[in-house]
């Protein structure tokens, strides 16, 4: 699945930086993930760095992309080629 950043972000910016696929984009008034790139650090990290480093954890589960761990390391795959 890919995740997404909830209304409680205070757009310190801990989690851009972080993110291996680029999916983190500065918003108004939040950071926003592209659920398009968010493959929740599959193939590149064990667990999500973004979720690992953000001091308001305010970074879940965007129900809207279920996907299961092939899914996401072949999304990985696929944008780093």
């Amino acid at each position: 699945m890919a995740l997404h950043i909830t209304q409680d972000c205070t757009a310190c910016d801990a989690c851009r930086p972080v993110c291996p696929n680029e999916a983190i984009a500065t918003g108004n008034p939040i950071h926003v993930i592209d659920p398009l790139r968010c493959t929740e650090c599959v193939g590149a990290h064990d667990e999500p760095q973004c979720k690992l480093v953000c001091p308001a954890n305010c970074i879940e589960v965007n129900p809207d992309f279920v996907e299961d761990r092939a899914q996401l390391e072949e999304k990985y795959n696929q944008l780093h080629g």
